[in-house]
């Protein structure tokens, strides 16, 4: 089960990692670092890392080339792109909470028949999602956000 907290908003580690990597890449310019190094400039574990960047890659957000030379880079696509939608994406459309399988051992809630707390949870899902809608990796880079990016990773 997967609840989304009012007071305060938590998102999958890999949604979390997707926009970073992202915003890394969208500042890091004619470099192309690759995975391992963008999974030590955010200082999460290189698995996590390639998981996400492949998710990414499939999605035409950035290219992945590989061998000596090769590295990460956003597509033109990935600087458009939604992070509302990226959000979606990688958090799923389902319900906030798991109303069938949320009672003791799995059975399902009670209330399920007539409940008014899954409804408005599912519009303030729907709320934050389109809050993040008109919003660009672009956008989210702007400054003062990007140069503070760009001194990710580096040895003082």
């Amino acid at each position: 089960m997967r609840i989304i907290y009012a007071g305060s908003m938590r998102l999958l580690r890999s949604t979390d990692l997707a926009l970073r990597a992202l915003m890394r890449l969208a500042v890091a310019g004619e470099s192309s670092p690759t995975t391992r190094q963008v999974a030590a400039d955010m200082d999460v574990p290189y698995t996590h890392a390639a998981k996400v960047v492949a998710e990414l890659t499939h999605m035409g957000l950035l290219t992945a080339r590989r061998g000596r030379g090769g590295g990460l880079a956003l597509t033109e696509r990935g600087r458009t792109a939604s992070v509302g939608a990226l959000v979606r994406a990688f958090e799923g459309e389902g319900d906030v909470v798991d109303c069938e399988g949320a009672g003791q051992a799995g059975t399902p809630c009670p209330l399920s028949s007539g409940c008014r707390l899954r409804g408005a949870l599912r519009q303030a899902q729907e709320a934050f999602f389109a809050a993040l809608d008109p919003l660009t990796v672009t956008d989210i880079v702007a400054a003062p956000t990007g140069p503070l990016l760009l001194g990710i990773g580096r040895a003082p």
